[in-house]
């Protein structure tokens, strides 16, 4: 089996389920040694536990060291970068910012409320992990990859970065989780470290599988959803998910841009993972390939609009500027 990240050391925050868990799965198949991080070890009654995931990656051939570690305290974030250090000889290749912690709250509690309904603190209910906590881990794993000079930060983010997604307290701190890597990796640039955001499609996490079995809550005041701005009813909100990518296609990506001898030129940019796998030309773990938001066919599939999307070729897409003009920023 190729290893393409064989020798290489890996920090992926918020690993013991969901999208940081497909990271983990993928880099430590693919030869890395992967640390992952989580606010408990053994299973707390919301999916598989960190040390699941750790034996998992150990399967599959992988080296893994799990760690305690609760991203709302940074003296915690001070101790897993320290310890990566003490061990591993002060080398860290690849830093993956998936920690977050209200996926509950944003679809639950304040799903499809205004932000000024909602206490004030919730901003940091949703940003505290979500996007403080990214700064720091991206501080503490400069420090090792600058004297270096090589390394990868990636942040996981999202198309709520683009417009109002969810709810704005979301969309604000994925907006920002952007400006993060393009930003910092201005300042990366000549250490040559690559500093990108990912942003995976609609993902069928465990806690996106359950919600589709079970149905969404009834809210007579919410009867759709947006994306990047976008209004989409619930129909096609689960239409997009159904369709959607597995965990470990982020993971894939993360591979490819880790082993890419060229990162740099895609350092301070935005990646997203259906793009990547045009790319780099990887598919995902169940063989599909998952839709692009930018092909205008997938984009009508999605939407329900199945023989329209028949009739278009898979080569027509929404150029980027588009996207940022749909944007209104200025």
């Amino acid at each position: 089996m190729s290893q393409p990240l064989s020798g290489r050391i890996a920090v992926v925050t918020g690993a013991s389920r969901g999208i940081g868990k497909g990271i983990a799965l993928q880099l430590g198949e693919a030869g890395a040694t992967v640390y992952i991080t989580g606010r408990t070890m053994q299973p707390d009654g919301r999916g598989t536990s960190l040390m699941e995931c750790a034996e998992e990656i150990e399967k599959r051939g992988g080296k893994c060291i799990p760690v305690q570690c609760d991203h709302e305290k940074d003296e915690d974030i001070k101790k897993l970068f320290e310890k990566v250090k003490q061990e591993q000889n002060g080398q860290l290749d690849i830093l993956v910012n998936n920690a977050y912690k209200a996926v509950g709250a944003l679809t639950d509690s304040a799903a499809g409320k205004k932000f000024y309904l909602l206490p004030p603190e919730f901003w940091d209910d949703v940003n505290n992990v979500g996007l403080r906590n990214h700064y720091i881990c991206s501080v503490y794993a400069a420090r090792l990859m600058a004297p270096q000079k090589k390394g990868l930060i990636v942040n996981i983010s999202s198309f709520g970065g683009l417009g109002h997604a969810i709810q704005s307290v979301y969309s604000v701190g994925k907006a920002a989780c952007d400006r993060m890597a393009t930003d910092c990796a201005v300042e990366l640039r000549k250490d040559n470290v690559a500093f990108v955001s990912l942003w995976p499609g609609a993902v069928r996490t465990e806690n996106i599988l359950d919600m589709l079995k079970k149905g969404p809550k009834e809210d007579p005041e919410r009867d759709q959803d947006t994306l990047g701005g976008v209004k989409m009813d619930r129909e096609a909100v689960k239409r997009m998910f159904e369709m959607g990518e597995t965990p470990e296609f982020a993971g894939k990506a993360v591979v490819h841009l880790a082993a890419d001898p060229n990162i740099m030129q895609r350092s301070g940019k935005i990646q997203c993972t259906a793009e990547l796998a045009e790319v780099y030309g990887f598919k995902d773990i169940d063989g599909r390939q998952p839709p692009n938001f930018r092909r205008i066919k997938d984009a009508l599939s999605m939407f329900g609009y199945t023989r329209l999307a028949a009739w278009i070729p898979s080569f027509i897409k929404i150029p980027y500027w588009l996207l940022v003009v749909a944007t209104h920023k200025f």
